[in-house]
């Protein structure tokens, strides 16, 4: 029976390591895998997941007006999908993630999603928020901060490496922009009670 899954973490745990490593088991053992990763998010280039250590793969990309079930059904009847990955799922729409959970539902498709699960300012993004409410399974990728407790939060830094403490939700970056931290640590950063 086929299930929504929902992987988080905050940023540089891993996630898109895991998904490219259950991605080739696929492929290993003669299934098809379809990648997808948000539009937005072009660290990596133009349409491809890639992790820090190195690997990576071609993915389809999504936008928050594109209806995935539709994509998902469409691309099924085209060919065989054993297993839909999509990174960057924290930048899915809540309609999206009702698409990808009908497509379990009525495509009988296992759906795997990966991304992060609040924001710089302890927000959940809605993509993520969604995930939390309908998914079938989750799974914690785990970090650590840097007093080995795991971390939970995220915060963004300014070029000097001050902790900012507003402006958009999404602003795409990687290890020069985020760091993640245990809660305690994130709110000395961010100076909250």
């Amino acid at each position: 029976m086929a299930k929504l899954y929902f992987h988080y973490s905050t940023m540089n745990a891993g996630k898109s390591t895991v998904l490219l490593q259950a991605a080739h088991n696929y492929r290993e053992r003669g299934m098809t895998p379809y990648l997808l990763t948000a539009r937005l998010d072009n660290r990596a280039g133009t349409g491809r997941i890639a992790s820090r250590i190195g690997i990576e793969a071609a993915a389809d990309m999504f936008s928050a007006d594109d209806d995935l079930f539709d994509r998902l059904q469409t691309r099924l009847a085209e060919t065989p999908i054993a297993c839909v990955f999509v990174d960057e799922a924290q930048f899915l729409t809540e309609p999206q993630v009702w698409q990808l959970a009908r497509a379990v539902d009525d495509l009988n498709l296992p759906v795997m999603c990966y991304g992060l699960r609040v924001d710089f300012q302890g927000k959940l993004f809605p993509g993520s928020a969604t995930l939390l409410a309908l998914a079938d399974k989750m799974r914690e990728v785990r970090t650590i901060c840097h007093c080995g407790k795991k971390a939970t939060m995220v915060i963004r830094q300014d070029a000097t490496g001050r902790p900012v403490s507003d402006g958009a939700q999404v602003q795409i970056g990687g290890n020069e922009t985020y760091v993640s931290l245990c809660r305690r640590h994130w709110r000395a950063a961010m100076q909250t009670t």
